[in-house]
């Protein structure tokens, strides 16, 4: 939208094929909510308004809102997702530089899904080990207490 377009009635944004915030939300699958939290954070560029004030959206706009969305649904940060962000919009840049980001993420949730298995093996053992019955000795809040039994 150029300078003249900046503030338009409600209507005329419409006629224009804007959406408002709630149709915007709803075409991505991301909340209104969301929506503004991503345009407060600079992740979504600022958005053109109406004479009275409301958020007008373009369909690419809706776009970026997807990637977002795909973005964090793959577990991406947030400046990883402004990375992204900045690289798919970027036509010259490498794959590479892409791939770079994503390698990095994927490693990261590698090593959480270690941490990860390693808590439920913990777990499984301590729930195992304990008796669940109306004795007050339990097994799981001794280790979160950090009180070992000796032997134990």
């Amino acid at each position: 939208m150029g300078k003249t377009d900046a503030f338009l009635e409600h209507a005329e944004a419409i006629e224009r094929g804007l959406l408002d915030i709630g149709r915007a939300a709803k075409a991505s699958g991301v909340s209104v909510k969301m929506v503004r939290h991503y345009e407060a954070i600079g992740l979504l560029r600022k958005v053109a308004r109406t004479y009275a004030n409301y958020r007008v959206y373009t369909m690419n706009d809706v776009h970026t809102l997807r990637f977002i969305k795909r973005a964090r649904t793959l577990g991406f940060a947030i400046d990883d997702i402004r990375e992204l962000l900045a690289l798919w919009q970027n036509k010259s840049r490498s794959s590479a530089a892409v791939k770079k980001v994503a390698g990095a993420h994927l490693e990261e949730l590698k090593r959480k899904i270690v941490e990860m298995k390693s808590m439920v093996a913990t777990l499984e053992h301590l729930t195992h080990h304990c008796h669940g019955d109306h004795r007050p000795d339990c097994p799981i809040l001794d280790d979160l207490a950090g009180a070992r039994k000796p032997g134990a």
